[in-house]
């Protein structure tokens, strides 16, 4: 391209060169045109009309049709003397001195009859003066601003000449420029095709490899090229999505193992023992009624933390759990325990991980209104907030003191296999996490005597949008 930059700065600047030459000549051509064409026949009228008239020159002024001729000999003298100084043509500058001279002549014979007509006389010799001297002076003067014009027609006309000889040598230097360039470039686009070709097929052969999910493959980096640091580019891809992958298959594995170990917690020999030794109590004490309900209630606590295996399951069976696992404690508990759902329908389209609020449930009742030894209410609460959904699990029973909760909040950031102590809400808050990403889990908040408060926060998801469930043998 340097080249290429350097024949068009010429160019331009020929071009600059000739348009600046080329608008001097016209202009001073426009002005030596436009006394070509009124000079010779204003003065020469002029002078005749003071002459006949016999007015003295100090009076011309108070004449409105006589102008002083004096007034165009200072105007020609005066544009011709700058074309002059600005025309560079030797021939050009012959005829406007002797336009000049022919001025100043002019000027004399002028001033001739300047002094005759101060006499008051001499008609005839002034006549004879317009006639032989001041007629011939004024055609000379038109003669040669007329050859002016013609030397400056022939400067116009040779410009034009060389600017097209200019334009065809330029073209010619051109086009054998640009045939070089043409071949230096085949030759190194050539050199370059090959330098790329068996790089970028290895490239192409490990990218082939990689979205086949062989994550082990690597690119060729000796070189130093940018091919070469392509290849790094994509050889930490490759590292990044088999360390990817790996993490995904150790989240699968700790969700599961975290659902398991909540199964575990919740379908336990002691909570079925105790539900189980009530219904015999109601069945001995001729309630059957009641025995049926809380039957009826156990029966479709399992069903739901069973849910055929799935995941994922609506936020209206989530409630019918909790109701189930209530109506179960609240036959053990009816003196202590009070309890409120109040869930908008509105988020019974939308879906929620099995289990999230029976563990909270779950500590509000054991480590809240049962150690408050009176009676207590538990409220569950769900709305809709923007793009999200909030459920609150509020009891007023015991609460914590400040170094109790932080120590819970810290608790239930870790993981639930690392804590020793708030399990459920651990459990719960890494699986939402896990599934929706950090900004969503639980917020804990308590006083000591003024009962405790749990937050859920997660995104709002229909039930058969997101990621498809994962099937599971119930038993």
């Amino acid at each position: 391209m340097i080249p290429l930059i350097i024949v068009a700065a010429y160019l331009i600047g020929a071009l600059q060169s000739y348009s600046y030459a080329y608008d001097a000549i016209v202009s001073n051509m426009a002005v030596a045109n436009q006394y070509n064409l009124k000079f010779k026949e204003s003065v020469d009228e002029n002078l005749y009309k003071i002459v006949v008239s016999g007015v003295s020159f100090d009076e011309i002024s108070s004449d409105p049709e006589l102008v002083d001729p004096y007034d165009a000999l200072h105007d020609i003298r005066k544009s011709f003397s700058e074309l002059e100084a600005n025309t560079q043509d030797l021939e050009s500058r012959n005829w406007l001195n002797n336009l000049l001279r022919n001025v100043n002549t002019l000027e004399l014979r002028i001033g001739d009859i300047q002094r005759n007509l101060s006499d008051g006389s001499h008609y005839d010799a002034n006549i004879h003066m317009l006639n032989d001297n001041v007629y011939i002076l004024t055609e000379l003067i038109q003669d040669d601003i007329q050859y002016y014009l013609y030397y400056q027609t022939r400067i116009m006309e040779r410009m034009k000449t060389e600017l097209q000889m200019r334009v065809r040598y330029f073209v010619v230097f051109v086009a054998l420029l640009l045939s070089f360039i043409v071949g230096i470039l085949l030759m190194i686009v050539i050199h370059i095709s090959r330098s790329i070709t068996v790089p970028v097929e290895n490239l192409g052969h490990v990218a082939k490899e990689i979205s086949l999910g062989n994550f082990q493959a690597r690119a060729d980096c000796t070189s130093k090229d940018e091919i070469s640091a392509l290849g790094e580019r994509i050889n930490e891809m490759a590292e990044s999505l088999e360390k990817m992958m790996q993490k995904i298959r150790d989240d699968e594995k700790k969700m599961r193992h975290a659902e398991l170990r909540l199964l575990q917690e919740q379908i336990n020999p002691h909570f079925l023992y105790n539900t189980m030794d009530t219904i015999i109590w109601l069945i001995e004490g001729r309630k059957l009624d009641e025995a049926e309900d809380m039957l009826v209630s156990l029966s479709n606590f399992f069903r739901l933390v069973l849910s055929h295996g799935h995941e994922y399951i609506s936020i209206q069976e989530e409630e019918q759990h909790i109701r189930s696992y209530l109506e179960i404690q609240k036959f053990r508990y009816h003196d202590i325990l009070e309890y409120e759902i109040s869930m908008d329908p509105k988020l019974y389209e939308y879906r929620i991980l099995k289990m999230t609020l029976q563990p909270l449930v779950e500590n509000a009742l054991y480590h809240g209104i049962k150690n408050k030894r009176e009676l207590g209410m538990i409220r569950i609460t769900g709305q809709l907030r923007n793009e999200d959904i909030l459920f609150k699990v509020t009891d007023d029973g015991i609460g914590m003191d400040e170094a109790t909760l932080e120590k819970l909040r810290i608790a239930i950031t870790k993981p639930c296999k690392d804590t020793d102590s708030g399990f459920g809400m651990a459990n719960v808050n890494e699986r939402i996490r896990m599934n929706f990403g950090p900004e969503y889990g639980l917020t804990l908040d308590s006083s000591s005597g003024g009962g405790t408060m749990v937050t859920v926060r997660i995104p709002k998801e229909r039930i058969n949008d997101g990621t498809t469930e994962e099937n599971g043998e119930s038993s």
